[in-house]
């Protein structure tokens, strides 16, 4: 089971979706490398487009959280157990994709090899793009 004491490393909760850079950036904790390509403002004035690169080290765990808009993603190498309240556990293999809906917890954990992802969130701006459940 994954803990809040776990969260503690997520890197997700060192960027706020208003704060988060434009040009590349990365950033690194507890075997887990998000670097940011790119953020756009929505026309709405409300949300914001990141789109990260994440790569999850063998045996790493992302904690229980959430975020205050989507998560879609797309496994390009590995694979990752994914856990969303309310939907079946499932093993996300490369080549295949999630999404987590608004608000919903989710946590995942890695395997024995290293997992790559392309991440983009849609996100209420000005608030933390990650928070422990």
């Amino acid at each position: 089971m994954l803990t809040r004491r776990g969260f503690a490393g997520c890197v997700l909760c060192t960027l706020t979706a208003g704060s988060a850079a434009t040009t590349v950036s990365a950033q690194q904790t507890g075997g887990i490398t998000r670097t940011i390509l790119g953020r756009a403002d929505l026309p709405d004035g409300k949300f914001v487009s990141i789109l990260a690169a994440v790569e999850v080290a063998p045996g790493a765990v992302i904690a229980r959280h959430t975020h205050p808009g989507v998560e879609s993603a797309i496994v390009t190498e590995g694979s990752l157990d994914l856990s969303v309240d309310g939907l079946p556990d499932r093993t996300v293999k490369a080549g295949e994709g999630y999404l987590v809906p608004t608000g919903a917890i989710h946590a995942a954990r890695n395997g024995s090899a290293t997992t790559k992802l392309a991440i983009t969130y849609t996100v209420e701006k000005d608030k933390p793009l990650a928070s422990p459940a």
